[in-house]
């Protein structure tokens, strides 16, 4: 039977990192090729910080083959009681939708995309009482129409952002750490594109991975480790951080958002 989704962040599914994670798709923060060993035990240890926050999390198996695969958020986006799933935008992750589709059906009705529907889930941004939808080289304006369609149909408002060249997703420089709130990378968005927040707390550019966040609803706000003005600025705003070491999963464009995707 179709559960309801209430979007607190108490269950979130994971899947392993691929052991073919070295060869994942890298453009903007990689470095160099991740250790693969090494983003195994962070990994590990971003479970650890979602369950001390009260997350009730799954976790899936790698996918042989499909390098990405850890990153689940860019799988499916949630409404309620139903579950649109993604249409991946670089053509190496078409095959991870099938296996989130299968497990996703035993708690929510599915809804595919249209075939030339291209959507990644990292380009969707929940405000709170709506979406912020980036358009991107992943995300296009027919797979945007699509979920716009649907996000009204149960009551969402949707706002469409370009996403920069600078940067791959919309999560990548911008999240929500409490409704009415935003956490924006200075140097990718503009302050005209962002309209409809009480607050918006800017990170300096040198420190735009740290934009990426996870809300809890505990109150403690997860923040990627090494960026102290960005974990100095959400303090100050009264938030409790938790920092997760995420270097590796960096070196593959990977941010806290991109792997999980919270189920209820």
């Amino acid at each position: 039977m179709p559960g309801v989704f209430d979007r607190s962040r108490k269950r979130g599914l994971v899947r392993n990192i691929s052991s073919d994670f070295d060869s994942a798709v890298s453009k903007f923060f990689g470095e160099r090729p991740p250790k693969v060993d090494t983003a195994k035990i962070q990994h590990k240890g971003y479970i650890d910080a979602l369950r001390t926050s009260g997350v009730i999390v799954e976790i899936l198996e790698e996918l042989p083959g499909h390098p990405d695969c850890c990153f689940v958020e860019d799988t499916a986006v949630i409404f309620e009681d139903l579950a649109v799933i993604c249409s991946p935008g670089h053509p190496s992750r078409a095959n991870e939708v099938h296996t989130i589709s299968e497990r996703l059906s035993k708690d929510f009705e599915i809804k595919f995309l249209s075939p030339e529907a291209k959507m990644d889930g990292g380009d969707i941004v929940y405000t709170g009482n709506g979406f912020l939808i980036g358009r991107s080289t992943r995300t296009n304006d027919i797979g945007i129409n699509e979920l716009s369609k649907i996000a009204s149909k149960f009551g969402y408002s949707t706002q469409v952002i370009d996403v920069p060249s600078s940067t791959l997703h919309l999560t990548t420089v911008c999240s929500v750490p409490k409704n009415g709130m935003l956490i924006a990378a200075e140097g990718h968005l503009k302050p005209e594109q962002i309209t409809g927040f009480d607050e918006v707390i800017w990170v300096p550019n040198s420190e735009t991975y740290a934009s990426n966040t996870i809300a809890m609803e505990n109150g403690i706000v997860l923040v990627s480790a090494g960026f102290p003005i960005t974990k100095q600025r959400l303090e100050t705003a009264g938030f409790e951080t938790k920092e997760v070491e995420m270097g590796e999963i960096m070196q593959a464009d990977g941010s806290l958002t991109c792997l999980s995707l919270f189920i209820g």
